[in-house]
């Protein structure tokens, strides 16, 4: 009776599969094996399985991703659940492990040698990690804003894995944890959190890019980082904080010193720049502190924080930039600013994988007729820049399907997470989608000169075991939990 129970349970599962997800996971999977064949394809080349070959290989890293994947559904989705925390711990055990014994491979202690393979742990550690989120928020009456004490338990289960990684000297791998806080978000973060942010990124970019020429004494780039901060914070007052009139208010007050310093400045008086933009943003501040106190709107409190912490990271900046940032991360940054080209330095890959992708045209060289692959333009061009490989060869139009299947798997996750009856499942496919669309969107922009290079591999495409193993993870075991959420409704 066990055994045909066994044998049902198992039935089941493949009937109740999302067979589109695997479809186009698989079709993903096989152009990846082409376009790796092609990218380093010279006429020397044996066939396209030949495992002397990284076509080859890919291949074999493959057919064993189909077993993985295959194991993955033959488990219970419940132990999934049941053992979320012992996975992670391992796998946080095994990141710290790897830091001491794992060689140093261009600068960095990601990579487990395995004899004549070689493994990279913090690729399996986003499966454990995305399993520990989703059984935190699948705890009795866990909701993220009941108590601060929950931010915390989240925030901690993903940056614990993003020191770890930091600590191996793997940029790269670690930010794409940062990606999580999608989830949060849709899981009930506020959203001025998000915006947060993204106000920071945009600081941080704007303040770095506009430094040669000065307004007021000011580098053009904090000038224009203090006048955002203005209109945010007139913004927040009439918005978040529902205040028209004392937001008029303060406007008046930003654009009236504003208007006095350049009359002064028409008659040749001086005005210092900085001391005028803080003394005027700080008697705003204090205004909406006098209104908190008037009103007992306690939302003031919050704008006047988010002013005085942006001021604070304004000016942190530099220092940042200057002192934290090592040199080859400040090129990078620059040269995807256009601040700097280094066409024969930082800049050498990405300016060799917008001429590939250009050259392409509409319709493409055709297979195996691209001449900068070929010629061996662009380096890591089977890896991180496989994608200017099917831009070259393929053109406009293979570069669109490329990009519609990826959309299309991305809103599928999507889809699968929202019919989820369970905490569990839902927060497990938002960190699967959270992963994809951070990975899919840098590897991208890397490639087009519109994210710094920091080494983020595209997802089924990227020559390498460990990438492909560590989303055939994330994915079939999400795949799983999805064929069992019958059995949650029938409950």
């Amino acid at each position: 009776m066990e055994l045909r129970s066994t044998n049902k349970n198992q039935q089941s599962v493949f009937r109740h599969l999302d067979w589109t997800t695997i479809i186009i996971y698989a079709i993903l999977v096989i152009m990846g094996a082409v376009s790796i064949y092609a990218a380093s394809y010279d006429f020397d080349n044996a066939s396209i399985f030949s495992f002397d070959e990284f076509s080859g290989k890919q291949i074999r890293w493959i057919g064993l991703s189909f077993v993985l994947g295959l194991v993955l559904l033959l488990i219970d989705a419940r132990m999934y659940e049941t053992y979320a925390y012992p996975i992670y711990t391992g796998l946080l055990l095994l990141l710290l492990v790897t830091i001491f014994i794992a060689p140093d491979i261009k600068g960095s202690r990601s990579w487990l040698v395995l004899g004549p393979m070689s493994l990279q742990p913090a690729e399996f550690a986003k499966f454990a990690t995305a399993l520990a989120m989703a059984k935190l928020f699948s705890g009795y009456n866990f909701t993220l804003n009941s108590k601060p004490s929950n931010y915390i338990k989240a925030l901690l289960l993903f940056f614990i894995p993003i020191l770890l990684i930091l600590a191996q000297k793997e940029t790269g791998s670690a930010l794409v944890y940062l990606s999580l806080f999608f989830v949060l978000y849709r899981e009930g973060m506020s959203g001025l959190i998000l915006f947060a942010a993204i106000c920071a990124v945009t600081f941080f970019v704007v303040a770095v890019k506009y430094t040669e020429t000065t307004i007021l004494g000011v580098p053009s780039g904090e000038f224009s980082v203090f006048i955002l901060i203005m209109t945010i914070m007139v913004g927040m007052v009439g918005i978040y904080c529902k205040r028209p009139i004392i937001a008029r208010n303060i406007f008046l007050w930003f654009v009236g010193t504003g208007i006095v310093v350049f009359i002064l400045t028409l008659f040749e008086i001086r005005i210092p720049g900085l001391p005028y933009l803080i003394g005027a943003t700080a008697v705003a501040c204090l205004y909406c502190l006098i209104q908190m106190l008037r009103s007992q709107l306690k939302r003031m409190l919050v704008v006047v924080g988010f002013t005085v912490t942006a001021i604070g990271f304004l000016f942190s900046v530099n220092y940042v930039f200057n002192n934290v940032l090592q040199e080859h991360q400040q090129n990078r940054i620059l040269v995807a600013l256009g601040i700097k080209e280094d066409l024969r330095g930082a800049g050498y890959n990405v300016n060799q994988s917008k001429i590939a992708i250009g050259s392409g045209g509409f319709w493409g060289k055709g297979f195996l007729n691209g001449t900068q692959t070929k010629l061996k333009y662009v380096p890591e061009q089977h890896t991180d820049f496989i994608f200017c490989t099917v831009g070259e060869e393929h053109g406009f139009v293979g570069t669109t399907l490329t990009l519609l299947l990826f959309l299309i798997l991305i809103l599928r996750i999507i889809v699968i997470a929202e019919r989820q009856p369970t905490a569990f499942g839902r927060v497990y496919a938002y960190c699967v989608a959270s992963y994809l669309i951070l990975h899919f969107v840098i590897n991208i922009g890397m490639v087009i000169g519109l994210c710094p290079v920091i080494g983020i591999p595209l997802p089924f495409f990227s020559y390498g075991g460990s990438s492909l193993w560590g989303f055939t993870f994330l994915l079939f075991i999400l795949l799983r939990i999805d064929a069992s959420r019958r059995e949650h409704l029938s409950y």
